[in-house]
């Protein structure tokens, strides 16, 4: 016992040294970027938390709450350091019915599920698949979810009817709103070029917060929305009845937002790691997202995920490592026990001007040229992708957009299938074909209505030497092709079968191979359908 005491200390003397050197790596000026951009993003933060609360039909804090937990516990164990993660709209959306129908109540229970799926997926290196998207679907995915942050700001140029319900803004609030709103962003423009030392979005909402305070101008504020101010999270066991009826449920919410959470939050590391300069780390992401959300559903939240906006406004105001995401969280957790007064007077034009900002930085302008460049399909896609993320929601969107692309792939591919017929130079009167392209269930059909025995010789041979055996459609195609030149009593060799196509003959159980003949396959080898042997040295 003495000894492991001794090993927990030095472990921890290791991890306390650690993060000593990692910041005195970084230096003073890096510290002070990275937590004046937590600074920023946590203002960021305040309306879409609280927004996402009403569209989810949930309290404000319940979505503070996600926004604090999600966010520290993804900004210490995620994949991408500089990514921050909170409540989304993709999310709450999902939640809507569930919440009307069942109560707050089922929705912890939902993200607590959701999480510990996704914490699976994780372990599992399901994350890896985010490979499998397309560029295209990436272009088309980042052009609809800026449109998207870009709509939702509509909502902030709406205000109280009186009656319980919002009518857009007009007269001299409209036009100061948007004198607002264009001010915010000409200064995020022009800091830069002045001064770096502080993040322009920050200076930017200080700025015009500042400005709005002093004159009173009547703008609407952040408190206009909601109440901040608000306790500790507490700990509390999801009400709900443990039973098979609650899971049956519980459990399609959880996988679509598990789902979709996933999607969203590994689409966003790949973007944040173009921007930095970083790979890796999506099975990591995982297991902390679904960690993020398990804990989160224990206290009171409503789950999150990765968000594209407040991550962009992160890294373009210079937040590289874990310590502005640790900085953002924490500055939330202050926002809602201490500072909920200074905040609630911050005009939501500043906000909204910083959010257009970064729907100007994230959208891919050069995308537009690149729809004139590109193969149409290509094309489709992006435009496909932008539309369904604006119409439905991003998985969908995403989903669609990798069918569609797997689909013009295989149809591509199936045309480069190409047989070529010469005379043998080894065997005299026989035929070579000789097949280029991959043979998969999108060229299988046209690959077996190409031979005609009653036209070709005693003696046939298939060369695959430029060719691949993908799948079983393919496998039966070859075996039709046998079928029939056995029928016609002529005979048909395999040549050039490459290792793993000898071996899905053999799991076949049709063709009969002989895996031991030249195993390597250094020499070229005939397989003889007739007599099922095959024959080196061709």
């Amino acid at each position: 016992m003495p000894q492991q005491t001794t090993i927990a200390d030095f472990a921890k003397r290791l991890r306390l040294a650690e993060a000593s050197a990692q910041i005195t790596k970084l230096g003073v000026a890096q510290v002070r970027i990275e937590i004046l951009s937590g600074l920023t993003v946590a203002l960021a933060l305040v309306p879409e938390a609280v927004a996402f609360a009403f569209v989810a039909g949930v309290d404000p804090l319940v979505g503070l709450y996600a926004a604090f937990m999600v966010g520290l516990i993804t900004a210490v164990f995620g994949g991408r350091p500089g990514m921050i993660s909170g409540a989304t709209g993709a999310l709450a959306v999902v939640m809507v019915a569930l919440v009307a129908d069942h109560g707050v109540q089922y929705l912890f229970a939902t993200v607590v599920l959701m999480g510990i799926l996704q914490v699976s997926a994780g372990v599992f290196k399901l994350g890896k698949f985010i490979r499998m998207v397309p560029h295209p679907v990436m272009l088309g995915f980042v052009n609809g979810l800026a449109i998207v942050i870009f709509l939702a700001q509509m909502e902030q140029f709406k205000v109280s009817d009186g009656a319980g319900g919002h009518v857009w803004m007009s007269g001299v609030t409209l036009w100061l709103t948007l004198a607002l709103v264009g001010g915010t962003m000409a200064l995020v423009f022009f800091t830069p070029k002045v001064t770096k030392f502080i993040p322009a979005p920050l200076a930017a909402i200080g700025i015009i917060a500042l400005l709005v305070i002093v004159f009173d101008l009547p703008a609407p504020r952040v408190g206009d929305l909601a109440t901040l101010k608000g306790g500790l999270p507490t700990f509390g066991i999801p009400q709900v009845p443990f039973t098979l009826e609650t899971l049956y449920i519980i459990f399609p919410y959880a996988v679509i937002l598990a789902a979709i959470g996933l999607i969203e939050s590994l689409l966003t590391l790949n973007l944040v790691g173009t921007i930095t300069g970083k790979r890796g780390g999506a099975s990591q992401e995982c297991v902390a997202q679904g960690a993020a959300n398990v804990v989160t559903g224990f206290f009171g939240g409503m789950g999150g995920c990765a968000m594209i906006g407040q991550s962009m406004i992160n890294v373009k105001s210079g937040g590289r490592t874990r310590l502005s995401g640790i900085a953002a969280a924490l500055f939330l957790l202050a926002f809602i026990l201490v500072g909920s007064g200074i905040i609630e007077m911050i005009p939501l034009a500043a906000l909204v001007g910083v959010m257009f900002m970064v729907v100007i930085g994230t959208f891919a302008w050069q995308s537009i040229g690149v729809l004139r460049r590109v193969p149409k399909s290509d094309a489709l896609v992006i435009l496909l992708v932008t539309a369904v993320t604006v119409a439905e929601d991003l998985a969908t969107a995403v989903v669609v957009g990798v069918l569609v692309s797997a689909v013009v792939y295989a149809w591509n591919a199936a045309a480069r299938i190409q047989i070529v017929a010469r005379q043998s130079q080894s065997e005299e009167g026989a035929l070579v074909y000789e097949i280029a392209g991959p043979l998969f269930f999108g060229s299988a059909t046209s690959f077996v209505e190409r031979f005609h025995p009653e036209n070709d010789p005693e003696v046939v041979i298939l060369d695959f030497m430029d060719s691949r055996v993908v799948d079983h459609s393919a496998l039966q195609a070859i075996e039709d092709v046998a079928a029939k030149y056995q029928e016609a009593g002529k005979r048909l060799r395999l040549r050039h079968l490459t290792q793993d196509c000898h071996r899905l003959l053999s799991k076949a159980g049709q063709l009969m191979v002989d895996m031991d003949d030249d195993p390597d396959y250094r020499v070229a080898v005939d397989y003889d359908v007739n007599v099922g042997q095959m024959s080196s040295g061709h």
